[in-house]
């Protein structure tokens, strides 16, 4: 079992960063690790409960398929991207309670 307090971020290299892009980098990576190896949305969890379970599967997987398909050639970003990522952090913290396995 890995330690609960460490997060290994697979997107983010050992060079420096601005602390708002790390905090971008860390909240999707605990959906993708929860997506992963908590095998989040085939696991224990009954998605098909009610409309809110249901909705809340919808958009998990809505945000992990854009993080897969999340680019980051133009660093520092416009502010069009930089404001679609925050946006898809507003919609990842509006279901958090769903990310438990």
């Amino acid at each position: 079992m890995e330690p609960g307090n460490i997060l290994k971020i697979d997107t983010l290299n050992e060079g420096w960063r601005d602390k708002d892009s790390v905090m971008l980098h860390a909240c999707f990576q605990l959906l993708s690790d929860c997506v992963e190896k908590e095998e989040l949305l085939s696991g224990h969890t009954d998605w098909d409960a009610d409309d809110k379970h249901r909705a809340a599967k919808k958009e998990l997987e809505a945000l992990y398929a854009w993080w897969q398909s999340h680019d980051e050639d133009d660093i520092p970003c416009s502010e069009e991207k930089y404001q679609e990522e925050n946006q898809m952090l507003i919609r990842l913290i509006h279901i958090r309670w769903a990310l438990w396995t």
